[in-house]
């Protein structure tokens, strides 16, 4: 693992030293166990355990001061994080906000250089994208959802929602919170027979489909992902949809001048949009609208605007390569600008919490079968990933909005009040006897 004429015992001894000086003060719910076997930080219950595997990554982690080169030790399988992922976020908090006097860095400097230098490198470049390149377009969308269906299949629930379910509490099943999220969208959207909808980022076509069957509308859903492409238009195939959905591979920038929908959707596609093109999404959604139409943007927001921190460096660099978020304020500021009246705005966050949580337990629990078809190393970044945004949702830096918009101040389908909003079911008749 290391160079074995190297000192092991001075190497052992150092590790040791660098982690009790700088966690002198850490008290939660992370252990810390070095190449030897031995716990040096927390209890032997602690629900998660970061194990350093080799003492390069130790000395890494201390020259460098950047909790990246951690994550992607845990890639490479040079560290690994045993029990529950989301705790460790706990640890990266203390380390992020931790001052440490010069004399300690010192110190721990020179501790550091007694350790062996060797590093193994495992290709991971294959799953890092380059941030610099790829700005919201096919590539970089493939490079997050074109994984593999089936990875996907592996820990989604059953209408395959790749966004924040919603919960009526904490022991409602994934599978029916997504459906009630699903319903939830459609009557925010006040969705009747015979309308048009258009799902901007469709993915697997959940959307297009629940809203043609259960609402009676005609939906048109359009995605970067080829697969995911495909996948939806054999559901379509499979549910008898083909005269009431449609899903097509296209760019939003590519709608037709001509395009006119009475209602549009979009979910959790916005993040891949970048701030800067803020203007071009919501002035293209404002020309295909129908007049007196209303639309509904469900994205990710944060408290502080995209900074760049280790953790946004290793999103962009693994998962999301055109990934920005910005405050919902931001977001609302650019809708006006693009004259749209805001009719509702509701923080979802901690419904997202949750459903992280389930994503992150299944994905534990396949985890045989999504190393068979995505490799130790994406399945990592996927684990990692996942539980870091749940514990992130739960602290509440980030949160997701559901904001409603009317395409200008025409006389709007809105109710007075919200009551109607959780009134269960649909009220339109049943997909059958619509005459299309």
């Amino acid at each position: 693992m290391f160079n074995k004429n190297h000192d092991d015992k001075q190497a052992a001894a150092a590790g040791q030293q660098i982690l009790k000086q700088i966690l002198v003060d850490y008290h939660g719910p992370v252990a810390v166990q070095i190449w030897t076997g031995e716990r040096v930080i927390g209890q032997a219950d602690a629900p998660c355990t970061v194990v350093f595997s080799q003492p390069s990554v130790l000395r890494q982690l201390v020259l460098h001061r950047n909790v990246v080169r951690l994550a992607e030790a845990y890639l490479a399988d040079e560290s690994n994080i045993e029990g529950d992922a989301e705790q460790l976020f706990d640890l990266v908090t203390y380390m992020r906000d931790l001052v440490i006097p010069w004399s300690t860095r010192l110190q721990v400097m020179r501790l550091a250089f007694k350790l062996p230098r060797h590093h193994r490198e495992q290709d991971i470049q294959a799953i890092r994208a380059g941030h610099d390149e790829r700005h919201n377009t096919k590539q970089s969308i493939a490079h997050h959802y074109d994984v593999g269906n089936d990875f996907y299949r592996l820990w989604l629930d059953q209408e395959m929602v790749y966004s924040c379910a919603y919960f009526t509490n904490t022991e409602q099943t994934l599978d029916d919170a997504q459906r009630d999220k699903l319903d939830y969208i459609c009557r925010k959207l006040r969705l009747a027979p015979g309308e048009t909808l258009l799902d901007i980022g469709c993915g697997w076509g959940a959307l297009v489909c629940w809203a043609a069957r259960q609402y009676g509308v005609k939906a048109h859903g359009i995605t970067l992902s080829e697969q995911q492409a495909a996948y939806a238009r054999e559901r379509i195939r499979k549910e008898g949809l083909e005269d009431r959905v449609t899903v097509e591979l296209r760019d939003y920038r590519n709608l037709p001048e001509n395009a006119r929908y009475d209602r549009v959707v979009s979910v959790g596609m916005f993040e891949h949009i970048g701030v800067n093109n803020f203007p071009l999404y919501f002035s293209t959604i404002k020309r295909v609208l129908a007049p007196g139409g209303l639309f509904l943007n469900h994205g990710i927001t944060n408290d502080t605007g995209w900074q760049d921190t280790p953790i946004t460096r290793f999103i962009n660099s693994y998962v999301f390569p055109d990934g920005e978020l910005t405050r919902i304020g931001h977001v609302i500021d650019a809708m006006e600008d693009a004259d749209f009246e805001i009719v509702d705005v509701e923080g979802l966050r901690r419904h997202y919490a949750i459903t992280l949580r389930r994503w992150v337990a299944s994905l534990e629990a396949n985890k045989a079968q999504a190393v068979d078809i995505v490799g130790e190393a994406t399945y990592r970044v996927w684990r990692l990933y996942m539980a870091g945004s749940a514990h992130y949702f739960d602290e509440g830096s980030i949160n997701v909005f559901q904001v409603l918009a009317g395409h200008d101040r025409e006389p709007l389908t809105v109710g007075l009040r919200r009551d109607e909003l959780y009134e269960k079911g649909c009220e339109c008749p049943p997909a059958s006897a619509i005459d299309f």
